[in-house]
């Protein structure tokens, strides 16, 4: 009965957004996807993608199945999440929007710098 109690509880957790930004972030999504999930290079748009489609992708992934050669390297990304995780990351990136007034991505140029490159 305890062990009924506590998967109930554990089935109803739901994550925030920023406990899942912090998670995409964590993970180094963002370095293939970028911050808002859109798409970097080879790597797919995940931003506004539905979730459905989003969360079959990932249950791909944790089983070993990909799309592409890259996709190889999600697999073990994919496998860190737990069944609540995986539901509530397609939620967020389902939900994801770049934010246009966002400095993330400007280069900040200093004169006085190291004289490198």
């Amino acid at each position: 009965m305890k062990k009924f109690f506590l998967f109930t509880a554990l089935s109803l957790f739901s994550y925030s957004n920023s406990e899942m930004e912090t998670l995409y972030m964590k993970n180094a999504c963002n370095s293939c996807h970028g911050i808002y999930g859109e798409g970097m290079g080879a790597s797919p748009r995940l931003q506004g993608v539905r979730e459905h489609v989003l969360l079959r992708r990932l249950k791909d992934l944790q089983n070993g199945k990909t799309r592409s050669a890259f996709g190889s390297v999600m697999i073990s990304f994919a496998k860190t999440l737990d069944e609540n995780q995986t539901k509530e990351m397609a939620k967020y990136l389902s939900n994801l929007k770049t934010k246009i007034d966002d400095d993330r991505y400007d280069i900040k140029y200093d004169p006085a710098g190291d004289g490198g490159s």
